[in-house]
């Protein structure tokens, strides 16, 4: 491939950027906070793992994933800005109102609620993002919006933790569901939607209906090792995700708080700086060919995992957090390549749908069975390991990451034989 063109992103694209970080902020914390307080839910309403990975999991990622489809399909015809800004109502009174629920099934159905709000975010913000920012400025520009993740891990361990300590669960949910409706009135002000296609040369047409861009995304191999890359990646990520603050409790005998704080710092801060190294090199790297960004991702299991399962593993915490160090640092690496590579291979008005039907496959598979087959594993190996199964079952489930890596390095050989401008 020939090196391409310097392009420049358009203007406002750093306001436009900054909103839509927040928002994804906002998404992961009221997504990620119920993980930290499992303990005291656990508790009150007399709960197996089994299921609270129902309700990490499943309960939330079957409507966010579902949903987010026809959405999608909105979002590719109608106004993006206003899509993001209803979602951004809608999950953030879900998740206060989970402060309310009276037992599990009650929680459970406030939980659909967050994960129907929040499907809207996710593929108008890629589409708005793919038309701030040429082709070869996407890898970096997703991995930004994915600081989102790691930003709202943070909020949602610390400030779930602290608040949870300081009051209960039930406040601690009220207190971070309520920022999204600041958030959607700034939004309504300051996020200006850009022009669908403008680093495209012809004008796109209107958008097919879902079954025609599933089948376009489909018939192109790359696509599918991409896809298939990105759903194992998530489904181990989730699911260690959801249940590392519970493992550093029952492991480790921490407090709400400090588990918080370390999962801040580790996954939370080193994986924020992981995912924008990431992306700067996946932009570097496909100067190149597209192909060379997509195997720096298969490598990384290879690195992280390992380290990983000797933490877990590790009876001393010290021990355990200085072998988390580059796990944490390279756990969310293939978001924002995966998210752009998604937008650079999908046609114009395809993008949004194209997003949502990545999102429903990571989201469906790996939100959704990630942390429940944590919790199953768990509750299985209980007899055999007693306080330990839960760190044993979160050690062989990482090992599903080398699953992954094998489709990226598909996708990269399948790119390889592609003409990507």
């Amino acid at each position: 491939m020939n090196k391409q063109t310097v392009i420049e992103p358009l203007a406002g694209h750093r306001t436009a950027m900054l909103l839509l970080v927040l928002a994804y902020t906002l998404s992961i914390s009221d997504r990620m906070i119920l993980s930290i307080l499992f303990p005291d839910i656990k508790a009150e309403f007399d709960l197996s793992d089994t299921q609270l990975g129902l309700l990490g999991g499943i309960s939330f990622a079957l409507f966010y994933a579902t949903m987010g489809l026809p959405i999608a399909r909105l979002s590719d015809q109608y106004s993006r800005k206003w899509i993001i800004i209803a979602s951004l109502v809608i999950f953030s009174l879900m998740t206060a109102f989970s402060g309310l629920a009276a037992g599990f099934v009650s929680l459970l159905l406030f939980r659909i609620g967050v994960g129907i709000g929040e499907a809207g975010v996710n593929p108008a913000s890629h589409s708005i993002i793919a038309d701030y920012f040429p082709a070869h400025r996407r890898g970096f520009a997703m991995a930004t919006l994915m600081l989102g993740g790691s930003f709202g891990m943070m909020l949602g361990f610390v400030g779930g933790g602290f608040i949870a300590e300081a009051y209960n669960w039930r406040v601690a949910m009220v207190a971070v569901g309520a920022p999204g409706l600041l958030l959607a009135l700034v939004m309504t002000k300051l996020l200006r939607e850009p022009a669908r296609g403008t680093f495209e040369t012809e004008i796109p047409p209107p958008p097919p209906p879902i079954f025609t861009t599933a089948a376009t995304m489909w018939a192109n191999p790359a696509m599918r090792h991409l896809i298939a890359g990105s759903v194992v990646a998530g489904l181990m990520s989730y699911g260690l995700t959801q249940w590392l603050p519970t493992f550093f409790i029952r492991a480790h005998d921490l407090s709400q708080s400090q588990a918080g704080v370390m999962m801040a710092g580790v996954f939370g801060i080193l994986g924020a700086v992981g995912a924008l190294v990431a992306g700067k090199w996946f932009d570097r790297l496909s100067i190149r060919g597209f192909q060379y960004g997509m195997w720096m991702l298969a490598i990384v299991p290879f690195i992280s995992i390992p380290l990983f399962v000797l933490g877990l593993l590790s009876d001393d915490l010290t021990t355990a957090m200085l072998l988390f160090i580059i796990p944490g640092l390279l756990g969310n690496c293939f978001l924002g390549p995966s998210i752009a590579m998604v937008q650079t291979l999908s046609p114009v008005q395809m993008r949004a749908v194209s997003s949502a039907v990545k999102m429903l496959c990571l989201n469906l598979i790996g939100l959704g069975l990630g942390p429940l087959l944590v919790g199953v594993l768990s509750d299985l190996l209980n007899p055999l390991y007693g306080e330990d199964a839960l760190s044993v079952a979160l050690a062989y489930f990482s090992l599903v990451g080398l699953w992954g890596s094998l489709h990226f390095w598909l996708c990269g050989r399948a790119l390889a034989k592609q003409k990507i401008l």
